[in-house]
């Protein structure tokens, strides 16, 4: 008989926590375990995801879960941390462990005192987890997958779609969504190609954790004196985050594009001369820059945690100092370096530095991971 993991992931959109899902799953396959996976049951892209033999639970609010779990002592996962009373009835029948996906530099979930044991994606993570005393922690960071599989269907070619991820939980939002199906026939809809020049590209749910607007507040004056540089943007958010990201852009005009999401991301990196990180304070690891990186394009990052850990400089990628401390200076010498005619890096060739984010490594990473948590 297998031994049986309940994962618990009630996010309703699709993010980097999912993703981190679906390679979890399959890293237990391979291990041998049976999954099942508590999902919000408004979340409707789980099926897309390709996750055989996972089992799904959907419920409409967490009071659902102590119901749903076995009478017998399991080992339960989470990716969405339990508010403290659930977490601590869960965590007196089974053996509960959990997965932070965020720094917690300045938040600190109080849920997390009762888990068995907390699992930190990056180094960086880690590190603040430790910094809130909390002491049950794995010792070795889990880093993650360079998992380039279609979060969806195939979409076929890459057509421009909405740039906005509506949060209905916000009046205007909600009503913004009810007026763009309206609107949106009525907007081109191209189909992507490569413009002259450098492209350097954005792939990313545009979040407030990325704080784009900010960065490029620093960094969109740089390019407005590269005008060979051209920006791509691929990833939606909330109204407020792409009006703000869009007034921080102004300076480079129609240098820069909005795609929209799109659900494959392997068909976009190879079109794309650099891929763009955001700020890293509030970042937990930078699942995109290792997809790009694994599909050959090189990566541009500040020089700082926990993008030091996925992002080899000069090998990988480039790594520039913070524009909040220097201007933009530093960033504005490597456009300068990369508009000159500097040889692109190969991140292919960074063989030691890729092969850590592969299956067979995380999945390796998983089985001591999981190996000190008996029932």
């Amino acid at each position: 008989m297998k031994p049986l993991c309940i994962q618990i992931n009630w996010q309703r959109h699709f993010g980097g926590g999912e993703l981190y899902t679906r390679f979890f799953s399959e890293a237990l396959h391979t291990l041998g375990w049976e999954t099942r996976i508590v999902v919000n049951r408004k979340a409707t892209f789980w099926h897309d995801l390709g996750l055989e033999g996972v089992s799904f639970l959907p419920i409409d609010h967490g009071r659902e879960i102590p119901d749903l779990l076995p009478q017998t002592p399991t080992l339960i996962v989470t990716h969405t941390t339990l508010p403290p009373d659930l977490a601590q009835r869960v965590a007196q029948q089974h053996r509960l462990a959990g997965f932070v996906h965020m720094p917690l530099a300045d938040r600190d979930p109080r849920g997390l005192a009762h888990y068995h044991q907390l699992f930190a994606v990056s180094a960086y993570v880690r590190a603040t987890i430790l910094a809130r005393s909390h002491q049950h922690v794995h010792a070795e960071p889990l880093l993650g997958v360079a998992d380039l599989k279609p979060r969806a269907a195939a979409g076929g070619p890459l057509i421009r779609r909405s740039e906005y991820d509506w949060d209905r939980r916000k009046v205007r939002d909600r009503v913004l969504s009810w007026l763009e199906p309206l609107v949106e026939p009525l907007r081109p809809h191209p189909t992507f190609a490569r413009r002259q020049g450098i492209t350097l590209g954005i792939v990313s749910r545009l979040t407030p954790i990325k704080q784009f607007p900010l960065l490029f507040s620093h960094l969109a004056p740089v390019l407005a004196g590269f005008p060979e540089v051209r920006l791509e943007i691929f990833g939606s958010g909330g109204y407020a985050s792409v009006r703000d990201l869009k007034q921080a852009l102004a300076p480079i005009g129609s240098r820069v594009r909005f795609w929209g999401h799109q659900s494959d991301p392997a068909s976009i990196y190879p079109q794309l001369d650099y891929v763009l990180s955001g700020l890293p304070e509030r970042e937990a690891f930078g699942l995109n820059l290792i997809e790009a990186q694994a599909c050959g394009t090189p990566v541009i990052a500040i020089g700082a945690p926990p993008f030091d850990e996925t992002v080899l400089d000069g090998a990988s990628g480039h790594l520039y100092t913070d524009p909040r401390q220097d201007g933009g200076a530093s960033f504005a010498a490597l456009m300068h370096r990369l508009t000159s005619g500097e040889t692109r890096p190969d991140p292919r060739l960074a063989q030691a530095h890729l092969t850590q984010f592969s299956p067979a490594a995380f999945q390796d990473r998983v089985a001591r991971a999981i190996s000190g948590l008996s029932l």
